[in-house]
């Protein structure tokens, strides 16, 4: 096939043999069911099992969509760092609603969640940049995210200049970037199974308590 022919998308399949989902024998919550799959992953040595799609809603009201990295979950919700200067920083300010998903594609595993965005303490921010490898705190300072720029010669040359000033182990956490928590009030996993019969369970908070239901595929 030439590289620059187009793939014939129409014929691309997979058959979902790996497993099955039933709402009746589901944990009563959905992040110790996301527990299970994330781990699923990581024992079936997928690559980054912890990128997630992260939808917002744009400025203009447009949804705009990112991958980040799942860093942590909690009783706050699931957790990523990012620079709040950027497009999704700004966004998230001006409207806080989002959401996720999650593929593990050779696994037949997806999880879409949805809720609410929220910044994390300056607390948590500082612990995790502090334990950041040299050259991403490095990176935290020089980039500035989402912005035009000059060119790549300009980032490089930033990226020296912040060396320059700040040695190695002495990086502090910029005062513009930090870690946001996505607590979700809906979370649906996604079992693929033959013939597309899909397992679909959706898991929704009413009244302070997580209910599952069985969604068609």
């Amino acid at each position: 096939m030439n590289p620059t022919d187009k793939p014939n998308l129409p014929d691309l399949r997979v058959s979902y043999n790996q497993g099955e989902l039933d709402e009746h024998t589901a944990p009563a919550d959905p992040v110790e069911l996301f527990t299970l799959w994330i781990n699923d992953a990581l024992e079936h040595k997928l690559p980054e099992p912890n990128a997630m799609s992260l939808a917002t809603n744009g400025l203009d009201g447009t949804p705009t969509v990112r991958t980040v990295l799942l860093k942590g979950i909690d009783e706050r919700g699931f957790h990523f760092y990012t620079n709040y200067e950027s497009r999704k920083g700004h966004e998230i300010a001006a409207d806080s609603r989002g959401a996720a998903c999650f593929l593990w594609a050779s696994r037949h595993h997806q999880v879409c969640l949805k809720g609410r965005i929220s910044k994390l303490d300056r607390a948590d921010a500082e612990q995790y940049f502090a334990v950041r490898p040299y050259g991403h705190q490095i990176g935290a300072w020089a980039s500035s995210q989402s912005q035009v720029i000059p060119g790549r010669e300009w980032l490089e040359q930033r990226d020296a200049e912040i060396k320059a000033q700040y040695p190695e182990g002495q990086v502090p956490c910029p005062p513009h970037w930090g870690g946001y928590t996505l607590l979700a009030d809906e979370i649906e996993f996604w079992q693929g199974r033959v013939s597309r019969l899909h397992d679909r369970i959706r898991y929704r908070k009413e009244n302070g308590v997580w209910v599952k239901a069985r969604l068609s595929p």
